[in-house]
């Protein structure tokens, strides 16, 4: 691996971490040429995700410093490759979380690329020239055009741009299960954070009974009123749960904190499914007895493919769904980073990049 390779002529400024103290600061670094399969982006927003307080803090021991993180980016194209004939000049489009895959296994050939063994993300991954990646922080991006997506024309670009890695997080396993075509169901959302705010409005918007589940009482009135939803649960009140047993047709489970699976389980209906998202780092504690007397599954699900991207992208433009953001500035975004890591953002940052560029690059 190499931060460059003789093809890496442009100059780009953005920002990187250095070191594991995660502190971000301006970083000037080199970006390949435009190949014939390639879009260039000027990036006009990046959303900041959990994933990027991993990866500048190296919580989970694979950075490669330095990082510039940022997985969900919108702006428009500069410059297209003689290869590419679904983007031009002008064009509004996004980059989640994938940058590389091989192209030949079953997974890619099924627009499943995000399950592909040799899968490589658009930050702190191998391109396929041996050049490590770096993100969405940024001015600019080189993409290959298979990992990249038109943005609506009814959609801002800023709150947009969380949909690339949020959004088909939560749409992805929601489409499995055929919920966004077969409307009436009974579904739970558990945490009304970055990634559960966007599974209930996609769940509104398809035609569900929507069901949030939280810790915190104080987010009924914010679910309810503000986003939709047409009943609350708090996960700690067991009385509540109680009245809620075999209630749920299927739950999307957000959460990233360590809690039991089984008191959840018991609020799906027999035959029920629950999706888990969220990634804690200690294992969850998952009691049999709820699943086997309720026939009950429990599944994964990690991003989605580009064909999930694009018909989720397609959706939010139809049902006019964008996400709850905060606007920062790159000069900020040390400050945005300790917010995420309190959960001190309704819902989700996202950096106005052209705020804190130089002309001159």
């Amino acid at each position: 691996m190499a931060q460059t390779t003789p093809n890496h002529t442009q100059t780009v400024s953005g920002w990187a971490a250095h070191d594991s103290s995660g502190k971000i600061t301006p970083f000037i670094f080199k970006r390949r040429e435009n190949g014939i399969n390639d879009v260039t982006i000027e990036i006009l927003y990046c959303g900041i995700c959990h994933t990027d307080l991993h990866h500048v803090r190296n919580d989970w021991g694979i950075t490669m410093y330095p990082v510039v993180p940022g997985h969900e980016i919108t702006g428009v194209i500069t410059k297209v490759g003689s290869n590419v004939k679904e983007f031009k000049v002008g064009d509004r489009v996004g980059v989640g979380c994938l940058a590389a895959t091989c192209l030949e296994c079953d997974f890619c050939k099924d627009s499943q690329e995000n399950y592909c063994d040799q899968v490589q993300f658009t930050y702190n991954g191998i391109f396929w020239d041996g050049s490590i990646t770096y993100g969405g922080y940024s001015k600019m991006l080189v993409a290959d055009h298979r990992y990249v997506v038109h943005i609506p024309a009814n959609l801002p670009l800023d709150a947009t741009a969380p949909l690339l890695c949020a959004g088909v997080t939560v749409f992805s396993p929601m489409k499995d299960h055929n919920l966004h075509q077969a409307p009436g169901k009974k579904i739970g959302v558990v945490g009304l954070g970055g990634l559960g705010h966007v599974a209930v409005k996609f769940g509104k918007a398809f035609g569900h009974h929507v069901t949030v589940i939280s810790t915190s009482p104080s987010k009924e009135k914010e679910a309810k009123e503000r986003l939709g939803a047409d009943d609350f649960l708090v996960s700690t009140d067991a009385q509540q749960l109680k009245k809620g047993m075999r209630t749920l047709d299927f739950i999307l489970n957000t959460v990233s904190a360590k809690h039991s699976l089984g008191p959840l389980l018991e609020l799906l209906k027999v035959n029920g499914t629950m999706v888990v998202v969220g990634a804690p780092d200690q294992p969850f504690e998952l009691p049999s007895f709820p699943m086997i007397f309720g026939k009950r599954a429990v599944k994964g699900s990690v991003i989605g493919g580009m064909r999930d991207t694009k018909e989720m992208m397609e959706l939010c433009g139809k049902h006019n769904i964008t996400c709850d953001i905060e606007v920062t500035t790159p000069d900020k975004l040390d400050e945005a980073l300790d917010r995420v890591a309190k959960n001190d953002v309704r819902y989700r940052f996202v950096i106005d990049i052209a705020a804190g560029l130089p002309s001159n690059l």
